[in-house]
This record gives C-alpha cells, sequence and structure tokens, in this order.
C-alpha cells in the first residue's frame, strides 16, 4: 500500500543479494505505479546477476481487496488508480515466467510458515500491525482463503464504537493517543515518547493491547492454532503492548490454550513480505525438493 519491496529467494528461504524498496505513490497514475513495480524486479534481477532462465516464478504479495484465484487487484482504498487491474497477468505478460500472487498479509504470514516464527507448526493464525490490520489462517502451509477469497478480513468487524481496525492499527494508535488529550503524532513518535516514559503514550499503547488481545482471543477460540504470529512495523513495539494483549486474550480464551498458545514475534524481519511471496511460487510449481521436504519444517532445494 505504501511502499514497494523486492528480493531475490532461495528455496531455502536466504534473500541473496541487495532487496530493492521504492515508495509506491499509491494514488498516482498506473502506469507511474506499474513502472515502479517493474522497476523493482529489473533491479533485483540486475543485482543478482541472473537471467530470467534461471528463476523460477515471481510472488507479489499485494495489499487487498484482491480476486486471487484471477490475479485481480479489487477496489482496494490504497491503490484506487489500480481498481480492478490484473497486476498478475501483467507481470507474466512482462517477464515469461510463472506469477503468483496473494494477499500481503497472507503473504508475510506464509512465509514465517516456511522459515520463520510458524516453522515446524501445522496451524499458524497470524496478524500483521502496520498501516491497517491484516490477519491470516495458515494450514499445513497452505492459506485459507475461504469461500469468497477473504478469509482473515477482520478489518471492519465492530468493536466498541467503530471498527477494530480504527483501533488495531497505525491510524488507530494516534486516534487513541488524541483522545487521551495528546496532540496528532505518529505509531512512530508515540513509540519514541513511550520510550521515553510518557504516560499518556503508554497508556495508548496499553489501549492498542487491549483492542488487539479482543481480535486474538476471537481467532484462538475460532481455529485452535499452534501458534499465532504477529508481524509487521507496529509488531516492533511488542514491549509496550504485549502485557495488555495477553492479559487480556488469556482471561478469554479456552483454558487449555490459555496454558498452550503463544504469541510470538515474526521472525524475517523487513524481508517477509517478500519472502512469504517467493513461497507462492515454491508452493505452486515445480521447484526441485529434498526427500524430506513433506515434513514440518524442512524446505525444498532447487533453483532461485
Amino acid at each position: 500500500g505504501t511502499k514497494i519491496m523486492a528480493g531475490m529467494v532461495t528455496p531455502g528461504g536466504k534473500v541473496t543479494g541487495e532487496p530493492f524498496t521504492v515508495a509506491t505513490g499509491g494514488r498516482d497514475a498506473k502506469k507511474a505505479i506499474l513502472e515502479r513495480v517493474h522497476h523493482s524486479i529489473d533491479t533485483v534481477l540486475e543485482r543478482s546477476h541472473l537471467s530470467l532462465s534461471q528463476i523460477e516464478g515471481i510472488g507479489l504479495g499485494v495489499t487487498g481487496p484482491l480476486d486471487m484465484e484471477k490475479g485481480l487487484i479489487l477496489e482496494c482504498p490504497q491503490l484506487p488508480t489500480l481498481h480492478h487491474f490484473p497486476l498478475r497477468q501483467d507481470v507474466k505478460n512482462r517477464y515469461g515466467i510463472p506469477v503468483f500472487m496473494d494477499n500481503d498479509a497472507n503473504s508475510l504470514i506464509l512465509g514465517e510458515s516456511y522459515f520463520g516464527a510458524g516453522k515446524g507448526h501445522e496451524i499458524i493464525l497470524g496478524f500483521t500491525l502496520g498501516t491497517g490490520l491484516g490477519c491470516s489462517m495458515v494450514w499445513n502451509k497452505r492459506v485459507h482463503w475461504g469461500a469468497t477469497q477473504t478469509a482473515g478480513e477482520v478489518w471492519p468487524s465492530p468493536f466498541q464504537d467503530a471498527t477494530i481496525e480504527d483501533y488495531v492499527s497505525g491510524a488507530g494508535l494516534t486516534r487513541i493517543y488524541r483522545e487521551l488529550g495528546g496532540v496528532e503524532k505518529s505509531a512512530l513518535e508515540i513509540n519514541l515518547l513511550a520510550s521515553h516514559g510518557e504516560e499518556k503514550a503508554l497508556e495508548a499503547w496499553r489501549r492498542f493491547g487491549g483492542a488487539l488481545g479482543h481480535a486474538i482471543a476471537w481467532g484462538i477460540n475460532f481455529i485452535d492454532p499452534h501458534v499465532v504470529i504477529l508481524g509487521g512495523s507496529l509488531a516492533n513495539a511488542m514491549t509496550w503492548f504485549y502485557p495488555a494483549m495477553d492479559a487480556f486474550l488469556r482471561k478469554h480464551i479456552c483454558p487449555v490454550p490459555a496454558q498452550k498458545t503463544k504469541v510470538v514475534a515474526a521472525q524475517l524481519g523487513s524481508c517477509a513480505g517478500f519472502v512469504g511471496a517467493a513461497c507462492l511460487v515454491m508452493q505452486n510449481t515445480a521447484v526441485p525438493r529434498t526427500a524430506d521436504e513433506a515434513n514440518p519444517g524442512n524446505v525444498p532445494a532447487g533453483k532461485y
């Protein structure tokens, strides 16, 4: 929604070379945004010193809503000039190799299931905390889309006087801080104030954590995951919101998961999104596999 990040990933999950990042300019003309997407891929190919014949495929993790089966961006608020645009086909036409596309939150949590905090677990519930609130469910390294491909789209769910995303997001944290009597501050600024001990900032994070605890509690009670993973830029502030989040959800989930189910931070860092997008390629193409690749936690080996 706000940036394009591209990188080269081996079937073992290793990021090779230097990733490339550029601002999306989400309200710019369609042509300008597509040129940035193409330039990102071209730059990574150039830096990797690999030809297209050595690339197994391209994965796209895209802010939604999407039609994943058709590879369409639907009516995405962050990308108004790309409504109903066939992004997957556009990239495939340009590069001539297999292209796979999914929601950005789905991609991030899928990557964590292969190579990060979800490695070795079968049922994973993930939340991405950033500009908005994303959610994903992964079963045995497969994203659960649901009947209409909107499984995990929890952002419009009602919470207090608004939606859950109005509280659990960067804008939501800003809203909470403002309601506590603070001036308009970004999530990054509120994080800095919390690190300096400002009480309004600390309280804003506590309320943020309580709201997030609602969403996680519902998710755990619905699908009973082995692990819950928190990713996205705001997950870096877990120090401030984790205690309130954990206290709420332990009180409101079933007794056994209250004792067993862990909520952990994503491990793949800033590269998680495009590593997850690369996993879309791995699970949908004939990348050569190791003999025991079917076992949880093992990874395929082969071409890039």
